[in-house]
Order: C-alpha cells, then structure tokens, then sequence
C-alpha cells in the first residue's frame, strides 16, 4: 500500500478553500452567505482526511516492519514541522518587528499557536492576525492525534472517529445551553473535531473500504443531498437571523459546522475518487493546482495584504489601489476589482514565500519518510 499516492484534484479543493475565506475577508459585511466558514471546515476535513491517512498507513508499515509507532511519532512532527513553522514563525517576527498590532502585546499566544485560546478568553478578535486561530486549531489537533490511530488498533477507529464528531457537537450544545460567548463554540479546537473526525472517516473508508462503502459515498446522490442540505441550512439561518434579529443562534453555533462537515466531506470523497467534466478541468487546470499548492502562503499573508477593519489607507496596498483608481475612474468603488486586487498581490506574495522559503525546506521532508 504505497503512501505517497497524490490526488491531484485536491490542490484543487484547496484553492476553493482558501478562495472562499478570502473573498469572505475582503468583502465583509457584502457577503450574505458565510464564506469563510464553510472555507476553514473544508481546511479542517481536508486535514483530517490527509493526516488520518498517512498515520493509518505509518501504523500499518511499522507492524509490517516490526518497529516503534514512536518511530512515525516522531517522523510526523518532523515533517509536519517543517511544513508549518518556518514562515509562520517568518510572520510573527516581521509583525514582531514592525511592531503590527496585537502582535507584541500577545507574542506568547503567537508563538505558542493558542491565539484561538486568547480569542475564547477574551471575547473579541485580534486585529490583522485573527484568522491565525485556525492554524492555531490544527496544531493543537496535531498533539494528540496522531497517538489515538498510532497506538488504538484499527478495530478502535471507527469508533474513535465518531466519538469525536459527536463530542464535538454536544460540547458546542454544551457551551450554546450554558450561555457562553459563541466565540467559543466557533474557535476552541475541541469544538472543531466534527469536522476533523469526518475527514479521518472518510481516510478510514478510503484506506480499508476502498471499493465497497467509499465507493458508495462518492456517488453523486450523495453529494447533491448534502448541497441541498448546505444550502437549506444557509437559506433556513439567514431567515430566522432576519426575523428575529440574533446574529448568533443555535443554528450558526451548533449546527452549521456540523451541515458544512457533512458537506465538505461528500464534495472531498468526490475529488479523491476523481471527478470529471468540468468539475475535473477546473480542479486539474494548472493555476488552480499550483494556487493550491500554496494555499498555506495564501492563507497566511492575505490578512496582512489587506484587512477590511484594520488595514490603514496609508498602507502601500490601499495607497497602490487609489492611484489605479484615479487612472481608471471605471473600477472605482468596484468590490470585484479590488478583491482581484489584493488577490494578485497575495499570490505574489506566497509565490515569494513557497519558492524562497517553503519549497525548499519541504524538500528536507524526504529524509523524514515513514
């Protein structure tokens, strides 16, 4: 069973992923529909298909081979280090530097990836780096689970993975019940398991079900039952947002992660099995597949390119998009224009980063095999 097998459709995925989370940060209150959530619960399936699949098959070569699971501990945070830290440390030092806000007066949550801890406590975001919780969520999901597929036999995943998407769910009912800020529910890594738990499914399927359950879950029934579902979920919230005027209810804060997981997991299982006609020409097309490559670049810097709330007009960027205004008065006021705008100086921006920086240390990962 070879574990370097690559799914070309999913740089694909990425690229939408990180896609609607940009579009949702750049164009703000604009959007009815929640982008950027449904982006971020694509990430979390993503990871948790990916990273579920590489334990499962590290498991399986250490039986194989007669060695120590801690052999693949050790390998997977190597490697998921070297992924990860160089330019996000790269980031909070040159924020450090410039002294960009909030960064020096909450350096240690930076550096110790809990800035989703410090929004939960404190009931508020953090300026230009509020979309670090995310990354934040995914290393704190990294310290304990890579042992659950390493050291339970795989009689015990499915049970595992269920467990955690219904913990998940009732703590976030739990929190919702006991009145809590619905900051909490959204940005706590425990809270987030649903999503990571159906992508760690959807490996397990994968992996020891491949011809018979996964191929089922890939037909196309299932896939538009979830879309109905998804956008049923967005029509049923908006409305009851609008009639009773809560921004925040048990629909966005308890369910609606849960309905975008479901989703996410159908439209992934799709891209794995490989889909075809124009949804395989638009995942396989070149740019797509390479702005998915660095979608991590993307996702990092596009904040710092430009934040609605918090970027000042006398920054480079806003100052640069006047004076093409002024030359071209038609684009003005133009959302659409301004969102390819920085979209275009956020890819040169992580093209400088995966080729100076990332590419080049992912290469390293190739003397941390399993």
């Amino acid at each position: 069973m070879k574990q370097e097998t690559y799914f070309s459709q999913l740089d694909g995925v990425r690229f939408l992923a990180v896609g609607l989370v940009l579009i949702d940060h750049w164009m703000a209150e604009r959007l009815i529909i929640p982008l950027g959530p449904l982006g971020v619960t694509m990430f979390f399936v993503l990871s948790g298909f990916l990273i579920t699949r590489i334990l499962i098959q590290s498991k399986i070569k250490d039986d194989l081979q007669g060695r120590s699971h801690w052999f693949s501990v050790k390998q997977f945070i190597i490697r998921r280090s070297i992924r990860i830290f160089p330019i996000y440390f790269l980031a909070i030092f040159v924020l450090y530097l410039f002294d960009v806000p909030p960064v020096r007066d909450t350096i240690w949550w930076c550096i110790t990836y809990s800035t989703n801890l410090y929004i939960a406590i404190n009931s508020h975001w953090m300026g230009t780096i509020d979309h670090l919780w995310s990354l934040a969520v995914e290393e704190q999901y990294y310290l304990f689970f890579p042992y659950l597929i390493l050291f339970f036999a795989k009689s015990n995943y499915e049970k595992i993975l269920i467990s955690m998407i219904a913990f998940s769910v009732l703590l976030r009912l739990y929190f919702f019940m006991n009145g809590n800020e619905w900051m909490v529910q959204y940005v706590l890594m425990p809270t987030c398991l649903d999503s990571f738990g159906l992508g760690g499914l959807l490996a397990y399927y994968y992996t020891f079900q491949r011809d018979t359950f996964f191929k089922e879950l890939t037909t196309s029934k299932y896939l538009i039952t979830s879309s109905i579902l998804l956008l049923s979920s967005i029509y049923f919230i908006y409305q009851y947002q609008q009639a009773s005027k809560q921004v925040h209810h048990f629909g966005n804060v308890v369910v609606s992660r849960l309905v975008d997981s479901v989703f996410c997991f159908f439209l992934i299982a799709k891209a794995v099995d490989g889909y075809s006609g124009i949804a395989k020409w638009f995942l396989e097309k070149k740019i797509v597949s390479y702005l998915g490559r660095v979608s991590y670049g993307l996702y990092l810097y596009h904040n710092f390119v430009y934040n609605v709330y918090h970027t000042p007009e006398t920054s480079y960027v806003v100052r640069g998009l006047h004076k093409i205004q002024r030359m071209l008065p038609f684009v003005a006021d133009n959302y659409i224009f301004d969102a390819f705008y920085y979209f275009f100086i956020t890819v040169i921006v992580a093209t400088f980063s995966w080729y100076l920086v990332e590419k080049p240390l992912n290469n390293l990962k190739k003397y941390f095999t399993y």
